[in-house]
């Protein structure tokens, strides 16, 4: 028995010896055959539907026509120093740089997706992207994306930044909130904020703002602003009011529009402010 153990044990030695043996003679080849392979090509992969960047950007940052590559012995080439050089464009989120054999330098890039376009009191126009980070804008690629615009003052320096005002965050809070619902997505067009630095939405569809407020309780307010569209301006019309407040809590205020006909209001039942029940979500 122990005779056994010992032989055992010594041709699992031997496995794990020819195993990296086999390696090592592997790498060997590999770095003997690449130090022979010399670049013929760069493929450039650029998913999605956002065009910020495109291929022949890419070639420009790569230096790819001004023979710094094609030609070059690969071995020669600093991948590492070709994926830092992608990166350091704003509009590229990660970039992923590798090389096959047959002399391919292959290049995956994921651009950056902008959910919100701010146009600051200064006059400063940007993006805000899915991370929360400032993007400038793009002389390519014009993203169709919610707007923003009055009394913000968070400033753009020209380079990916975080968001550093309260009102930033906010926004891209309820950007955000929006853009995961396909119903106000739809519905919302642009964002506001007002010189009391209340934020107010800009719908499609009819005349009115919404006075939001701020970013607090968003699922409540969104849920109150539908019941209100169901059960209050189906009776009235979408042109009754000029502002639909939503920022106190269960209960939305409709201010009167100055241009309402009042002949419009007859057999009509006039709401102008609608008291919400906690458990509305019977209404149809």
């Amino acid at each position: 028995m122990f005779k056994k153990r010992i032989w055992k044990h010594i041709l699992i030695g031997f496995t794990w010896a020819v195993s990296l043996g086999g390696l090592v003679v592997l790498m060997s080849f590999i770095e003997f055959k690449k130090a022979g392979v010399f670049c013929k090509d760069v493929k450039v992969y650029i998913p999605g539907s956002q065009y910020f960047i495109d291929k022949q950007e890419v070639d420009n940052i790569l230096k790819v026509h001004s023979h710094q590559l094609i030609g070059r012995n690969m071995e020669s080439i600093n991948i590492h120093d070709l994926e830092k050089r992608l990166k350091a464009n704003p509009f590229i989120e990660s970039a992923k740089v590798y090389t096959d054999m047959d002399g391919i330098i292959k290049v995956e890039i994921s651009q950056r997706q902008p959910m919100l376009r701010i146009m600051n009191q200064f006059d400063q126009d940007y993006y805000i992207d899915q991370h929360g980070l400032k993007i400038p804008l793009s002389a390519n690629f014009t993203a169709k994306v919610i707007a923003a615009n009055g009394y913000i003052d968070e400033v753009f320096a020209n380079k990916v930044d975080t968001l550093h005002t309260d009102i930033a965050r906010q926004l891209f809070k309820i950007v955000d909130f929006i853009n995961r619902d396909s119903l106000w997505s739809a519905q919302i067009a642009q964002v506001y904020v007002n010189q009391g630095r209340e934020i107010e939405l800009i719908p499609r569809v009819g005349n009115n703002r919404i006075l939001l407020g701020n970013a607090d309780s968003l699922e409540s307010k969104f849920h109150n602003l539908l019941v209100f569209y169901k059960q209050a301006l189906p009776q009235v019309g979408w042109d009754r009011y000029k502002v639909i407040n939503i920022k106190y809590a269960n209960q939305v205020v409709g201010v009167k529009s100055d241009n309402f006909k009042k002949d419009s209001l007859k057999a009509v039942t006039k709401v102008d402010s609608l008291k919400l029940k906690k458990d509305t979500s019977q209404i149809n």
